[in-house]
């Protein structure tokens, strides 16, 4: 789909209706611009709170700080070296 829309003289555009539509962007939704080149790709972030529950964490794991996440994954790594 290509759909064309006017750049204001404050840099504003509007997501047209129909974009906003295949996209599933409603008021209040977050987009991201990649810029590729000369091109650039508008997609709708995704809810990360929608993620919640998704992945199994084992009851040994669960309440771990980050700082402990990070030194587990970085011990188990440097024993996964030969």
């Amino acid at each position: 789909m290509d759909v064309s829309a006017r750049v204001t003289s404050k840099g504003q555009v509007t997501v047209p209706k129909s974009v906003r539509a295949a996209l599933g962007i409603h008021e209040g939704d977050e987009i991201v611009f990649r810029v590729d080149g000369n091109r650039a790709v508008l997609a709708r972030t995704p809810d990360l709170l929608d993620l919640a529950g998704s992945i199994h964490v084992p009851a040994g794991k669960r309440n771990a700080s980050w700082d402990e996440v990070l030194r587990g994954s970085r011990n188990d790594r440097a024993a996964q070296r030969p």
